[in-house]
């Protein structure tokens, strides 16, 4: 059990949860999911137990994503999702309330923001806060954001993508957009139903995504072979996809992507530009691990594009270093 204030660095994503522990680091990574039991409204699961449920349980069990487009879409689930989670990280019995900072979209409503730190103080935090996600995502990818330079980051989440230029501590130029890595896979979903009369469901359209999807032509092109229900006779059936076309389906979402990148670019004052042209642009979230994505955005901008190093994690470690700074947040919040 702590003897002191625990401080929780909170990734509250689309797609997964990450905690990170001051002094301690990512303690906890886990598919934002929860498995609810109809009849009594009782949590059965959270995480990577509760997504293997996914479209897999009886009719009194549910396993739903309390979590949409980087916001909550349903709190009462999302509050008891977090609850869970502070005691597996905290312990049972924790005397000290944790203090938390949870990152946000950077474009969300004050709403929104509103409604994650309410969530946390009723899942049992002491004190909550909120950062930003792309100014998490730059700490975490240990860029230089307290100099007077342009850095910019790219942060493709679950359900949003943070696009973001800053420079002196604060964010000069920023857009959300809300097409992301689930975004991705609803395109995937389609396009083999429609191409191979073939259902799929979100688990399988993401490791499509994952071993065959790409941004950009591959130098070896692969194959996968996909399980599925036939959309004609009903039954199991098994089609094979190619990198080529599931790049073609991804078309859409990646395009939309880098015209927001752009739209950013031009939002950027000439200085801080010139700064991004030297640096570079700063790829971090799991979609930042699509094959080709960075060769794209470089061929599209003309700017060096980079994958952070550990992009899954950038966010939860910036939140976590944040902690450290916490009453520096406090005081950019009240002016």
């Amino acid at each position: 059990m702590f003897s002191f204030v625990p401080e929780l660095g909170v990734d509250l994503g689309t797609a997964n949860i990450l905690v990170y522990v001051r002094g301690k680091g990512i303690v906890l990574r886990e598919p934002s999911v929860v498995a609810i039991s109809e009849t009594t409204k009782k949590v059965l699961a959270v995480g990577e137990e509760a997504r293997l449920m996914l479209g897999r349980t009886p009719g009194s069990i549910v396993a739903i994503r309390p979590m949409s487009d980087g916001v909550i879409a349903d709190y009462t689930t999302t509050r008891k999702m977090l609850e869970y989670l502070f005691r597996k990280v905290v312990g049972h019995k924790f005397v000290l309330k944790p203090r938390v900072l949870v990152c946000v979209p950077s474009q969300v409503t004050s709403v929104e923001k509103r409604a994650v730190r309410q969530a946390a103080l009723e899942a049992g935090a002491g004190e909550a806060n909120t950062i930003e996600e792309p100014m998490a995502a730059a700490i975490g990818a240990g860029l230089p954001i307290s100099t007077p330079g342009g850095n910019m980051v790219v942060d493709i989440g679950g359900g949003t993508t943070d696009i973001a230029v800053i420079s002196l501590g604060g964010i000069v130029a920023s857009e959300s957009l809300r097409v992301a890595g689930n975004r991705m896979d609803e395109v995937i979903i389609r396009h083999v139903k429609s191409a191979h009369n073939l259902m799929i469901g979100e688990r399988t359209a993401e490791e499509i995504k994952t071993r065959v999807g790409s941004a950009y032509p591959l130098e070896q092109e692969t194959r996968f072979t996909v399980r599925g229900r036939d959309l004609v006779e009903g039954l199991p059936k098994t089609v094979e996809v190619t990198s080529e076309e599931i790049r073609e389906a991804l078309t859409e979402p990646v395009n939309a992507i880098i015209e927001k990148v752009k739209r950013v670019l031009e939002q950027t004052p000439p200085e801080l530009s010139a700064d991004i042209i030297e640096r570079g642009i700063v790829l971090t979230g799991g979609g930042a691990l699509l094959r080709g994505l960075d060769h794209l955005l470089c061929a599209a901008t003309n700017i060096p594009v980079y994958v952070a190093e550990d992009p899954l994690s950038c966010v939860a470690i910036g939140t976590g270093r944040a902690l450290e700074e916490l009453s520096v947040i406090r005081k950019t919040k009240e002016h």
